[in-house]
């Protein structure tokens, strides 16, 4: 099993990725809770040059809800981490499996909602 869903958009810029990310998140109730510019880190903490990578932390609130009252110590998976990071020749966008990230967690409910929470990343993912 993956654990990421991808997709690569050869003839983009970072920054327009970020953006139809952001905005796809959006559409599907998500919103940016986290951001890590992993680059700019990596240069600041260990004097490291690398390209571009960035962390958005998507929280959809009512899914979270739903899982954490399935779950209460499931807050220490979320929220569901979107990578977007410079590949040869463009962009790709990377979004957790929900179901593979759960999968240690013995709940039928929580992967029935996780299962539901990765159809949403599929179409987040497809729709940038």
């Amino acid at each position: 099993m993956s654990y990421t869903i991808n997709r690569k958009f050869d003839d983009a810029t970072f920054d327009e990725i970020d953006k139809r990310t952001r905005e796809a998140l959006a559409a599907k109730g998500f919103g940016v809770l986290t951001e890590i510019d992993v680059k700019a880190t990596m240069k600041k903490k260990i004097d490291k040059d690398m390209d571009d990578y960035r962390i958005l932390g998507a929280c959809n609130p009512k899914m979270a809800w739903e899982a954490i009252g399935l779950e209460p110590r499931v807050g220490s998976m979320l929220p569901c981490n979107v990578i977007l990071r410079s590949v040869d020749g463009g962009v790709e966008v990377s979004a957790v499996d929900p179901l593979a990230s759960m999968a240690g967690i013995d709940n039928a409910e929580l992967k029935s909602v996780a299962g539901r929470v990765r159809e949403m990343m599929e179409e987040v993912v497809a729709s940038i």
